[in-house]
């Protein structure tokens, strides 16, 4: 029959991923999966197993990037996501174009690629790549970023994977007439299954390899302090901007004590708060942010610049961040055990607000280098930690998660 195989086919796909999600330590109730990906996943692993001599054939990596005009904050950023693994790959064995149900075109995701194919050429030929065309493509989608001026290289990463996401979307867009209802879930009673509910509403709409490595889900909990109501809203997230304790200039700070103040419960009062869901009023509240689901790759903004009414002014405190083993856990659900993330790439902002530089660190497999536009040259452990560092990359490790009793 023909229906026959193709359930075989899902139910053996879902088996198989479940399977995959157990082995990793991922709790039952957080990991669903898209039906797409579940598919991407068993596909892909068959072409892996038949086509074990057609792997990837990389280059060192260690390659630059040309600067054409106040550009070091695209080179350092495009070097970070270079080294980052999953997408690495993803483009170079242009995978979009078998999953991708989006119809735009997707242009700067082969442009993008492109640039990633020279910098992992496995001749070295050139020494330098020149991301012009790149740049360019970028520009016509997102036109804020046109001119030479010099911009935030956090702000361009966003905007950068945000459209990357929109171009190889597995998901074909649907135009949802007017505002969606929106969703009670008083009768719940676990938490988790509300995350996982708001989890599956997001990937009917957004599924992509940008997702699939990037995208986090954060918790917000408010306290209502006149009738005690708790109320959740979960939201997706592509990177944490985590604030920076004041320290005097001398004083350092810890990326812990960072991830603390970014979580700690904080008081609003009436003109601030959201509507009470039980009292029907803005009421004095608190509020606490913590993580729900955990990505595979999380980026760490350290939030250096601050702006006020008439200016800009950027800290240079120094921050102390661990190279492996950052334990995000006990800022996720309770219980949820330890969550260990391996560092692998750093951009890094030297100099002032109006006259400043980017540079990156990345590792691979024989170490880190600095990448300073074109110039790419080793660089040791111990001078990874800097007061110039602005975005952390860290990578999930294959550590088993044990949980917290």
């Amino acid at each position: 029959m023909p229906g026959a195989s193709g359930v075989n086919v899902e139910g053996s796909c879902e088996a198989l991923c479940r399977t995959l999600v157990s082995q990793n330590g991922l709790q039952g109730e957080t990991a669903d999966i898209s039906q797409s990906v579940l598919y991407t996943s068993l596909m892909g692993l068959l072409l892996v197993a038949d086509n074990e001599k057609e792997q990837l054939t990389l280059g060192s990596g260690r390659v630059g990037l040309r600067n054409i005009g106040n550009t070091c904050f695209l080179n350092a950023v495009v070097q970070c996501l270079s080294h980052t693994r999953g997408l690495r790959d993803y483009c170079l064995l242009k995978s979009h174009i078998h999953e991708k149900f989006s119809k735009e075109e997707a242009k700067l995701m082969e442009a993008f690629s492109q640039v990633l194919s020279g910098l992992w050429d496995v001749n070295d030929g050139d020494t330098v790549v020149n991301p012009r065309q790149f740049y360019n493509i970028f520009k016509e989608v997102v036109p804020y970023f046109s001119g030479y001026s010099q911009q935030d290289a956090q702000e361009f990463l966003r905007f950068l994977l945000d459209k990357l996401h929109t171009e190889i979307n597995r998901r074909p867009y649907v135009r949802r007439p007017g505002k969606e209802p929106e969703q009670k879930y008083a009768r719940i009673s676990r938490l988790s299954e509300e995350a996982v509910a708001m989890w599956k509403k997001h990937l009917e709409r957004d599924d992509s390899k940008i997702g699939d490595l990037f995208s986090g889900q954060l918790r917000s909990s408010l306290h209502c302090s006149v009738c005690s109501h708790y109320s959740n809203t979960f939201d997706v997230f592509c990177d944490l901007s985590l604030p920076i304790p004041k320290r005097s200039s001398l004083g350092g700070v810890t990326l812990k004590e960072c991830l603390d103040l970014f979580s700690q419960e904080e008081k609003l009062d009436k003109e601030n708060s959201p509507m009470c869901e039980r009292c029907n009023r803005h009421t004095e509240c608190t509020k606490r942010l913590s993580i729900q689901r955990f990505p595979q790759v999380i980026v760490i903004h350290l939030n250096r610049f601050t702006t006020s009414r008439w200016s800009i002014s950027k800290s240079t405190v120094y921050v102390s961040f661990p190279l492996t083993n950052l334990d995000l856990g006990p800022y996720g659900p309770v219980d949820c055990g330890p969550v260990f993330y391996d560092l692998y790439a750093i951009c890094n902002h030297a100099g002032t607000v109006n006259m400043g530089h980017y540079t990156a660190c990345c590792s691979d497999e024989n170490g880190w280098c600095f990448y300073n536009d074109s110039s790419v040259t080793t660089v040791s452990e111990n001078q990874l930690q800097t007061n110039q560092a602005y975005v952390l990359f860290y990578q999930r490790s294959n550590s088993t998660a044990t949980i917290r009793k």
